[in-house]
């Protein structure tokens, strides 16, 4: 969870707890020290709040994100017992520390500043803020998690609806493309090797890449037969290095996210250049994959402005892995590189 993307709420929150405080003070009369001596009221006060929404900022901004999102438990729950002390040595820093050098007079009492009392009194007040920090942190993560499913909701009928408008009798299509293989197999293989291949490739996309997730190996598969027109289309001035490391499995990873790197080095940069091939390299581990491109271009402005769709496949990997990947771009001397870093799941079916 962003701090910037929910501030304002926790602002509002913070000011909704501190209003219905003093409305409390108000109707119960409140302490006999806060309104016998409000500049001293007000004081300590002042310095409860700091220390509740001290804690509060711990708890939601630092213990909450990197426990419960990574389902450590026992952390957590050593993260929520730790905020008893830092409760504790927060208030007690303000009050009996910094408050009586200026001031020279104490909250507690000698015989009630004793370590464990001074905790075992702040408890109750440390285990409001939370309990209540920790809902706030779940109820908003909730909400978040709602919203990315229905912007993927939103996102996958979109998606659906592109390839249904592109689907012009397909079944027609993959017939007679077959036909064509079926004359050409023995007279000219090379010719028929080509359109099975673009069979192949038209099927993946129209019946199997709908889905958010596809095995690894057919995704490879796509790229390499993605790859194999250009060959054919540039015959031996085709200068364009796949390098693929690692073992592929029954890993699956989000579909066609692969061919958006191979798609914009062919399209838009220099593939027949001899002492500057174009360069893809795929890096497999146990969980998580690494893809590394680097082209030249021929003009960068133009190849920039195909940033619309680079934008959409990093709005895509945020709905699927929040902030658990990494996407870099950059230009430099009419060259281009990117980088991407994404987790893979095994398919244990």
């Amino acid at each position: 969870m962003e701090l910037k993307n929910t501030f304002k709420y926790h602002l509002i929150l913070g000011f909704i707890i501190v209003a219905m405080d003093f409305f409390r003070a108000y109707v119960t009369g409140g302490h006999d020290r806060f309104f016998s001596n409000i500049q001293l009221g007000l004081l300590y006060k002042t310095t409860f709040y700091i220390t509740f929404f001290s804690v509060y900022a711990i708890n939601v901004g630092i213990i909450c994100p990197r426990t419960l999102v990574k389902k450590n438990l026992v952390y957590f729950v050593l993260g929520q017992i730790s905020l008893f002390f830092i409760f504790a040595a927060i208030r007690f820093l303000l009050e009996e520390v910094i408050i009586y050098s200026i001031g020279g007079f104490h909250n507690y009492s000698d015989s009630s500043r004793t370590f464990w009392y001074y905790i075992f009194d702040n408890s109750y007040y440390s285990l409001k803020v939370i309990l209540f920090s920790t809902f706030i942190y779940l109820l908003f993560r909730f909400l978040e998690n709602k919203n990315k499913i229905h912007e993927l909701k939103l996102e996958h009928q979109k998606a659906e609806l592109d390839a249904l408008k592109t689907q012009l009798e397909p079944h027609f299509l993959f017939n007679t493309l077959n036909v064509f293989y079926s004359e050409l197999a023995e007279t000219q293989p090379e010719t028929a090797k080509g359109i099975h291949k673009l069979s192949e490739l038209l099927r993946y996309l129209t019946y199997e890449a709908q889905k958010d997730y596809m095995p690894l190996k057919k995704e490879i598969k796509f790229i390499k037969d993605y790859i194999y027109f250009y060959e054919k289309r540039f015959e031996n001035n085709l200068f364009l290095d796949l390098s693929i490391k690692g073992t592929i499995k029954d890993q699956e990873i989000p579909s066609l996210v692969l061919v958006h790197f191979i798609e914009n080095i062919c399209k838009h940069g220099i593939i027949n250049d001899k002492e500057n091939p174009a360069e893809i390299s795929i890096n497999i581990s146990e969980d998580s994959l690494e893809l590394k491109t680097y082209n030249k271009v021929s003009n960068v402005k133009n190849y920039s402005s195909t940033g619309i769709g680079r934008e959409n496949l990093k709005k895509r990997l945020e709905l699927l892995f929040d902030n658990d990947f990494s996407f870099e771009h950059k230009e430099l001397n009419n060259t281009y590189s990117t980088y991407l870093k994404l987790p893979i799941k095994t398919n244990k079916l």
